[in-house]
Order: C-alpha cells, then structure tokens, then sequence
C-alpha cells in the first residue's frame, strides 16, 4: 500500500486503495504522506471520518511516523491538526465581546421557538443537562477551563459540555471578527490555521472537506495532496455538508439579531415568517420532486426578499464615523457580525428554495418527532442529488486524491465509488497505462487506479459468520423476543465480550435494558457516557458488552480477546423515507438502473463490511460475527451483500456458534 500510495503521490494521479480492516492502513499512507511533503514540499492533507481515528493519528501514528522517519528526512516533518472554526472556544466570547445569542439563551429552558440540538452521535450526553443551573454551570466550566487550555479545541475538553452550553462560548467563521478582533493574536482558531500554513502535513476530517467541497474559500490550506481515510463515507459527508434548512425558527432567530444587534426593522421579514409557518403547518412531511408546492415557493420567495433588504440595511456605515451596529468607528460590532450571520444564511437558503427546479437539488418538508425540541414543528431542506461534480471542481482539480477504506470495491469493481466522489473518468489499467485516448500526464485527464491490497488475516480460520436463518425477519419496533433470545445465548456463551451493533438507538437502548435483566454481565450502551470511555471500559474488562448505533459500526479498534462477538442486529439498509437515497434511486432507474442496489443495497454492503470488520484486528484474533437477519441468505441481494464481507467460514446453526464462543471463552 505504502508503494502505491507514493507511486501515486509521485505521479498525480488518483488512487482508490481498499485494505483490510486492522491491518494498519494508517501507516500504509502516512509513512509515504511524510516522505512526499517534506521531499517535495507540497502539503498533504489527511482527513477521517471518525473522531476516534483522527485522535489514533494525531496521538499515536503520525508521532510514530514523525520519529521514525525523522533521521531519513532533511528536516524533522511538522504536523498540524485543523477543525471549524466552532469546535474552538472564542476568548472574545468569553470575555464578553459578544452578546448572548438570544435572550435568556442560557438561563431559560429551551422552546419552541429556539433551535432544536440534534441527538450527539459521539456518545455525550444529552441535552438533559440544558437546565438554567445546568447550563450555568457549565459555562463556569468553560471559563476556568479556557484559562487553562492550549488548544481551545472542545475535544480537550473531558468530560464534555452540551452543544447548547458550547455555543455560548464558540463562534461560526462568519460571525468572527477576523482581524479586527481585538484578542486576534491569541485567537485558538487561528493560532491553528496558522499552524496548519507552516505544516506538512494537516490533520482534519471530511466535515471541512464537505465545507470545501461546496466552494467555501480558505477553508484548508494550499495543498497538493488529500488523503480519506474511511473514504467510504466522504460522499456521504459532503452531501450533509451541501443540505440546507429553512425553518419559522431559523428565519426568527435571524430576525431577533438584526432588530437586537443591528437597530433594524423587520417588519416585511416578521410578516413573510408568519406566512412560512402557515403554509409549513399544512405541507405534507415527504420529498417533492418537482420542485416546492407553488404556495411554498413563493412564500419561501417572499423570505428571501425580505432577508436580502434586512442584509442591506444591516450594512455598517462607511466613513470613520460610528452607525447602527458598528464599534464607534465604523467596524461592525460582534453583535452586527452575528446578525449578518444568521441573516445572510437565511437569504442565501431561502434564494436556493425559491429557485426553479432544475433536477439538480433534492426538496423535501420534515416534522420534528413527537418527545423532542421542535416537536411537530416543520422544516424544508434542499440538498444536493449528487456531489460528484462538487468534488470534481472544488477538491480534486490540481490535486491528488489519495481514497482509502476496507471497503472500497463492491462487486469487485472500483467505479461505483470513483464515480460518487468525482474522479471516474477514465481507470488505470494494471501495467499502469491510461486507457486509450488519455493525455498521458496531464491532470485534467483525471486517471485513477484502483487497488485491493488485500489482508494478512485468515479470516476462514479466525472468524466465523453466523446469519441466524431460523429467525423472523426484523420488524420496525426494534428487537424481536426471538432475537433478544437469540442474543442473551449468545452472549452468555461468549462469557460477554461483545460488542453490539444496531440500526437505531432506540433498538439498542431497547437490547441493553431488557438484556441487563437477563444477563449477569455488565452491558454498556451508547449515550451512558463519552464514546472513547465507553469503548476503553469495554476493552479493559473482558466481561463487558458494548451496545450502539452508527458511530461503533467504525472507527472501534478493539483487538483481543474483549471482543469475541460482534452482533450485528438487522441490515443497515437506509430509511425507506430517507429523501435523498430516495430521490438517487428513483434518477437511477429513470436511466434504466437498479436504485434499490445502486444506493440501498450498497449503503448496507458498506456498513456490513464495517460492522464485521471489528472482529479481527490482529492476527490473534477469533471470534464470531452474528448476523440475526435471515434475509442475508434468503433474499437475492444477500449474496451480494456477504461478498463485500470478509471472508469468515459460514454457518447458519446457531448451536455451532454458540459452542465455537463457549470453546473461546474457555480459553480466556
């Protein structure tokens, strides 16, 4: 791997690399990313999916890179870690350089009316700890511990802070004041950026690779070279990157800030919000293809204008004179920064909806879930149909693109993953000649080549599949009393040691109750604590189940004997409502193909691989993979769906699992 990856790096062309998973495919593209910038002098960027992977980097491979490498290179390489702007602590905000996001933000529970905060997937708590008290007490936290950090980065921050007491203390790009900012020089986001300028190498992840991708300016430093790891996911991140939302509460939290901040009326805007929430209230919650309902667009039109004359009075005085919303000398004060802010992102999202449909975007209205914040409350969303051309353009162009994953190749073909992200053109034949009719050399030529370099491990001998045929077929309430059967025989036989894997947080909130009263083992569940403490209790006791949702199916290194059975509860096909798989599949077959395995199918293929793939992570490593759906053998896509897994010896006799895991624990 190592080998290709400088070949390419070398060469400027693109490279699809699949490895193993656990085979250390880190070092595979880190040892030549080093070599080739520091040689070359042109930067690399290195970007994951995970936080955990991009914690493994920084702290364990790229130092072990950096010394080992060190007395073969002219100079010691340097190394920079770089996020958004909003995942460092603002000192200006804590000084009390800007305002409160909006009155009693954070000494009154939330509405309504506020925005909602999404469900953390990175295994902190809830907003439970949202309370006046709760809140304020964290914010004294963040205080005393702006004072002490270097970084400012909120993943330093241990235990963490909920998103709503974050806010209070970080600030968007937008709503930075640059270098007016009066503590510019010891500004934590910038001190990165700074570093990240003077490095070789830049650690980030594919959240600012999507900000890049839709054509935001200095976002990344220059650079030659990007590298994904768990490439697998990055369309996927750009899209969430790309997708936009308009709601009664964004457009009224924009309004509160220019009439607070900005001295400004907004009595066109408060008129075309009220309209919003009429015709919001009576929209079906589902995806529209043709565009918005006529009454929906041009009330979304009527926000749109009525935004962009608030912008233009928002508009600081020139001269050095003082004006509405300036600092005394003509400067925008923090509060106009942020009042712009919010209100430029209403127009800009409002002039999107309020377009013509071109087929280009994917409209679609959603409700919030009965039990949360923003209960019954409706939201529009436009996100992109693809993001391949975005790439293209905005990442690719004069550069190289390193993509790595354990799941690269479906059907024994690169191309389907090539085309998502923008680089299939034209493949790279084995003996590395350009097919005919390239321009040898030339970048806009756009060659790639894909490669598997395959896995040490022998998976027939370390691991066994078991697909529970004899059970029902899942149903959508979440575990079965069959499966949660199926379960407790399995982990009791495996003396715990299992690390299980659901498509949803409800089903594996549901497994890990009812299987602590069964089970005298304990079971740990995402969202009982921070993920990372929660996967290091499951590694350093050898009796502990780990149970959870999308952000365990990767990312989770756990070799040895902690974990001899991964559980794998249904497959993780999309949501059938989901509106942008939906709309993929449907321009899919209106050319003739197979959405449902296009997008579906091979959303599942990808996630199972993942899945498995935490069972052996070393060459000592054994242990089962039990699937408890039956239709990865008797329906007619589970076969395509067993052939992106590793390559286990297979079973579908429950007692033959059962007995290889009891062997296994006996051992110890």
């Amino acid at each position: 791997m190592a080998v290709e990856v400088a070949t390419a790096m070398d060469e400027g062309r693109h490279l699809l690399v699949q490895a193993g998973t656990g085979t250390g495919k880190s070092l595979g593209y880190l040892v030549p990313a080093v070599h080739h910038a520091v040689h070359s002098g042109e930067r690399v960027i290195v970007s994951t999916a995970t936080l955990a992977l991009q914690r493994q980097i920084m702290t364990r491979d790229l130092p072990l890179v950096a010394e080992t490498l060190g007395p073969h290179l002219p100079r010691e390489p340097r190394i920079a870690l770089l996020k958004g702007w909003h995942n460092y602590a603002c000192l200006h905000k804590l000084a009390g350089g800007y305002p409160p996001d909006d009155a009693g933000t954070l000494f009154s529970m939330p509405t309504s009316e506020g925005p909602t905060e999404p469900i953390p997937t990175d295994g902190s708590a809830p907003s439970g700890r949202d309370s006046a008290a709760g809140l304020g007490a964290q914010v004294v936290r963040l205080r005393e511990w702006s004072e002490e950090t270097t970084t400012g980065d909120r993943d330093d921050l241990v235990p963490g802070v909920s998103d709503r007491a974050w806010r209070q203390v970080s600030v968007t790009a937008l709503e930075c004041l640059g270098q007016r900012c009066p503590l510019i020089e010891e500004c934590f986001p910038e001190r990165a950026r700074g570093l990240a300028r003077e490095s070789d190498v830049v650690v980030t992840n594919h959240a600012m690779l999507g900000i890049a991708a839709t054509g935001s300016p200095n976002v990344l430093p220059e650079h030659a070279v990007v590298v994904a790891d768990e490439a697998h996911e990055l369309a996927d991140r750009v899209t969430a990157a790309a997708t936009a939302e308009l709601s009664v509460a964004s457009v009224e939290h924009a309004a509160r800030q220019a009439r607070r901040h900005g001295g400004i009326a907004t009595t066109d805007l408060d008129t075309a919000v009220a309209d919003l929430g009429t015709v919001l209230a009576g929209l079906p919650a589902e995806r529209f293809p043709d565009g918005l309902p006529e009454a929906a667009r041009l009330v979304v039109a009527s926000v749109r204008d009525a935004a962009r004359s608030v912008l233009s009075a928002l508009k600081p005085e020139g001269g050095s004179g003082a004006g509405p919303g300036t600092d005394g000398g003509g400067q925008p004060s923090s509060g106009l920064k942020m009042a712009s802010s919010s209100m430029l992102s209403v127009f800009d999202v409002a002039e999107r909806m309020a377009a013509e449909p071109t087929g280009h975007d994917v409209l679609w209205c959603s409700r919030g879930a009965d039990g949360a914040l923003g209960a019954g409350m409706s939201t529009l969303h436009a996100a992109p149909l693809g993001v391949a051309g975005l790439m293209r353009s905005n990442l690719w162009e004069e550069r190289t693109a390193i993509l790595t994953s354990a799941t690269l190749s479906l059907g024994e073909s690169f191309t389907p993953v090539a085309r998502s992200v923008g680089i299939e053109q034209r493949a790279v034949d084995d003996d590395g000649e350009a097919g005919k009719g390239d321009a040898a050399g030339k970048r806009d030529a756009a060659t790639w080549r894909g490669v598997d370099v395959g896995s040490p491990f022998d998976y027939p001998r370390q691991g066994i599949l078991y697909i529970a045929r004899s059970l029902p077929a899942p149903g959508p309430q979440g575990a079965s009393d069959a499966q949660l059967d199926e379960m407790a025989g399995l982990i009791e036989a495996a003396g715990g040691r299992t690390l299980g894997l659901f498509s949803s947080r409800r089903a594996a909130e549901r497994a890990a109750e009812e299987l602590r009263g069964r089970l005298d083992v304990p079971i740990l569940c995402q969202g009982d604590d921070q993920l990372p403490t929660l996967v290091r209790r499951f590694a350093e006791d050898e009796a502990t189940c780990l149970f959870g949702t999308l952000s365990l199916w990767q990312g989770v290194d756990v070799p040895g004997p902690s974990c001899s059975l991964v559980l794998i509860d249904r497959i993780p096909f999309p949501r059938p409502d989901d509106p942008v798989r939906s709309a993929r599949a449907r321009s899919i077959e209106s050319t003739g193909g197979n959405g449902f395995m296009q997008v579906a199918a091979t959303h599942a293929a990808l996630l199972l691989a993942q899945g498995a793939g935490r069972l052996v992570r070393s060459t000592t490593d054994r242990g089962v993979v039990a699937v408890l759906d039956p239709r990865l053998v008797t329906a007619r896509y589970g076969q395509f769906l067993v052939k992106t897994l590793p390559d286990f010896w297979r079973t579908t006799d429950p007692a033959v699992a059962r007995a290889a895991l009891t062997r296994l624990a006996a051992l110890g």
